[in-house]
């Protein structure tokens, strides 16, 4: 008699023992067999051209069409309304400010003209 514990199970209870996995097991091992398709083909695959793909990245610059909507138009905004509106839009930090214009200082004239010097002149020092 054989050992307990030694003999082969039937194939019918040990797979009922394993359950599902054991048949998607051998399912996987039975399809890693088979060739796999090659996926290095040109086959759906579109070629783009790198001018295009250069062209549709390019930075647009908008600004003639843009200056040419803004010209077009004949109302033009109060420059008060205008400056109201930007100092709206500017941000509060220092550096979003715009820099303060001094006020231009006039050049200080004297009181005395040449004439009023030179008569000085001969008074204080004595020259005719």
């Amino acid at each position: 008699l054989p050992a307990a514990g030694r003999g082969g199970a039937l194939p019918g209870v040990q797979r009922d023992r394993d359950g599902p996995r054991a048949v998607d097991a051998a399912r996987r091992k039975k399809r890693g067999r088979e060739p796999m398709r090659n996926k290095a083909t040109i086959k759906g695959r579109v070629v783009k051209s790198a001018i295009e793909e250069y062209r549709k990245k390019k930075v647009v610059n908008h600004m003639r069409e843009n200056l040419k909507y803004m010209l077009k138009g004949r109302i033009v905004a109060n420059r008060a309304i205008t400056e109201q509106v930007l100092a709206q839009n500017r941000g509060r930090k220092s550096k979003d400010q715009p820099p303060k214009k001094a006020a231009k200082k006039k050049p200080e004239g004297t009181v005395f003209t040449e004439e009023d010097f030179r008569k000085f002149e001969r008074e204080y020092f004595g020259r005719p």
